[in-house]
């Protein structure tokens, strides 16, 4: 029988997101037994004289790779080296990090024992990138650790391309260093095909004081996720084998079999196990698995993968699931920990996040099952931060059009705002200028908006090119209408649309309005609030009962009628406090607009005085206001 090595996981997420790797202790099935000594090799020149921090960069050979040229500086070639850093000093080195100053186009393809803080592998590092340990993050010292050099240094071998330079050795980067705060590296010494450095702690150099590496908490009030989808890339050879308070999208034995894991572990029923994926996608538990005395019985699990701001509901604000992890050699020592690399999450109708690295944090306690007023603390802690990013320009999962009162054409969506990867451009102009359109005609799906485009052109005097635009290819969409513009005031009316055939619950839209959002006044029919510190944004959501923005239906007659998307609208009202407003010139209209975190594209212009002739504000959208009088009598009531 083979030994089995394996762990619990717990893993905490939280919305910033903040992932969570918590390490828990489970009896081992079989005794431990250290790791077979190493060999040690001649140490390399000026290592013996440095104290410090010693690095290296050793060049290996290279192949020239396909397609051939005869251009030299266009030829790519495959390499690999050999990168070192050793910690010759008296202090531990905390989260190292080597910065190696390519220059000739190299791309990393693959590294062991670090990645890239920079990206992932295949990454382009033209302009040098930055190793840091996995799993190695710190490096100890010699005398704490007997000279011990699996804890004070790290070997890193790299395999790439690069392009250009003549023979068959490996070119050397321009410049090798440690870039760690309070660190000093003269220029690196090279001699044949290695380069080497001995980095020192500026004495005149003062850390900040950093608080204790406690886990973070969401602050963010836009952060969030519906029916999210986790991934990571185990990097030593781990497999799942199994689950509680989320599942894996996919579980396929085979591929435990034909890996080394089912070479380790030759006994075990594979047919059981979880997932054997190098990058496993976890999803969260619908909410009738909670009481599942098998896959749920977690707090703040199966919530069918939504995550909310901590002010919309702090129940739903963290998920938590738990895993047990499988290691094969040579990690079978029970202290042997690491955490893995690359971690992804996202939603639908969400913002992208970018994770960092895993970063380890004090252990974290949770309360004793037993019931006694105790605490139990995992093994090990890591943390992984998750940061919104801004969504490039045709990339965005909602988008905005805008309209006014006085003017009688509507600005909608920008061309493709969400994309046309699925459209035959051939059949219509991605990068065209959208047409205007009569405002009724926001209420229909795009393929039914052509003719009334064409007339409304031909009525209105502007021309029509051959190609149309293509549509804006987006599931959410929202209206903003400039109502009306008084001496003392001005109001707005939102309407959102949802194009897609899913509901949409507990839905919410921020508003960024500059320095007229600081007039913030009421929101008629929805809940809204000023998102402070600079109180420009307004946050609104649906009230009580009327969270829900259903998904696409068939219109009266399915055969003749278009179908209807689902909708919601609420007129906005504000103060003119600053007397340089002006409303139609711009100060009327988001500066950003955000759908449950989604940031959403908007147009490149607005709507101006010298379009149109002044409109009544009734005539937009006539069929949602006798909804919205409806709210406005029941909330008048309530006050």
């Amino acid at each position: 029988m083979k030994k089995i090595r394996y762990v619990h996981l717990n893993l905490l997420l939280l919305l910033i997101p903040l992932i969570n790797l918590l390490l828990f202790p489970t009896p081992s099935l079989a005794q431990d037994y250290g790791e077979d000594a190493e060999k040690k090799d001649t140490p390399p020149p000026g290592l013996a004289r440095c104290n410090g921090v010693y690095m290296s960069y050793n060049s290996g050979g290279r192949e020239k790779l396909y397609p051939r040229t005869k251009n030299v500086t266009a030829q790519a070639w495959s390499f690999k080296a050999t990168a070192m850093i050793v910690n010759t000093g008296t202090e531990e080195v905390k989260g190292w990090e080597m910065f190696v100053g390519y220059r000739h186009r190299e791309i990393i393809v693959s590294a062991t024992g670090a990645v890239s803080s920079d990206g992932d592998f295949p990454y382009d590092a033209s302009n040098g990138t930055t190793f840091i340990g996995s799993p190695n993050t710190d490096l100890k010292t010699s005398i704490e650790t007997a000279g011990d050099y699996t804890q004070i240094s790290t070997n890193i071998e790299i395999t790439g391309t690069l392009f250009g330079g003549r023979g068959t050795a490996t070119p050397l980067p321009r410049t090798i260093k440690l870039v760690n705060d309070g660190w000093e590296c003269p220029a690196a010494n090279s001699k044949g095909g290695t380069m080497q450095v001995c980095c020192k702690r500026n004495p005149k150099f003062k850390a900040k004081e950093k608080k204790k590496t406690k886990f973070m908490h969401n602050d963010s009030p836009l952060g969030r996720l519906d029916h999210w989808n986790l991934t990571w890339e185990w990097m030593r050879g781990e497999f799942i084998h199994s689950l509680r308070g989320a599942y894996s999208a996919e579980k396929n034995p085979s591929e435990c079999l034909h890996s080394k894991a089912g070479q380790f572990y030759g006994d075990l029923d594979f047919s059981q196990v979880a997932t054997c994926q190098k990058k496993p996608i976890i999803k969260d538990l619908p909410a009738e698995r909670k009481d599942d005395k098998l896959l749920g019985k977690l707090p703040f699990c199966c919530k069918n993968g939504t995550l909310l701001p901590a002010h919309m509901d702090s129940s739903k604000s963290r998920a938590i699931f738990q895993l047990q992890v499988y290691k094969v050699p040579p990690d079978q020592n029970r202290t042997a920990f690491f955490p893995p690399q690359h971690w992804k999450i996202d939603g639908i109708v969400n913002p992208q996040y970018k994770c960092g690295t895993p970063i380890r944090v004090d252990p974290t306690g949770f309360p004793d099952p037993s019931g006694l007023q105790a605490t139990t603390y995992a093994f090990a802690s890591w943390q992984v931060v998750c940061n919104i990013t801004k969504p490039k320009p045709k990339a965005a999962r909602c988008c905005v059009s805008y309209s006014a009162f006085y003017n009688d054409s509507a600005i909608p969506c920008n061309t493709c705002a969400c994309g046309c990867g699925d459209i035959d451009t051939d059949t219509c102009n991605a990068n065209a200028r959208p047409l205007l359109l009569p405002p009724d005609s926001l209420l229909v799906p795009f393929e039914n908006r052509t003719l009334k485009a064409k007339v409304w052109a031909r009525r209105k005097h502007m021309a029509v090119p051959k190609k149309l635009p293509c549509p804006d290819n987006c599931g959410i969409s929202l209206n903003w209408h400039v109502n009306s513009d008084y001496a003392d005031g001005w109001s707005a009316r939102v309407t959102l649309f949802n194009w897609g055939a899913n509901a949409v619950e507990d839905w919410f839209a921020a508003v960024d309005l500059g320095k007229a959002g600081l007039g913030y006044e009421n929101v008629y029919s929805f809940n809204g609030t000023r998102v402070p510190p600079k109180n420009q944004t307004i946050f609104f959501q649906g009230v009580r009962g009327m969270n829900f923005l259903i998904g696409l239906t068939n219109g009266s007659n399915p055969a003749r009628d278009p179908q209807v998307p689902g909708k919601m609208q609420s007129v906005i009202s504000f103060k003119k406090h600053l007397g340089s407003l002006n409303i139609p010139r711009g100060d009327g209209f988001p500066k950003r607009v955000f759908f449950n975190g989604e940031e959403c594209e908007l147009p490149k212009y607005f709507p101006k005085k010298s379009y149109g002739e002044r409109l009544s504000c009734i005539r937009f959208l006539p069929s949602i206001l006798l909804v919205i009088t409806t709210f406005l009598v029941i909330i008048n009531d309530r006050f």
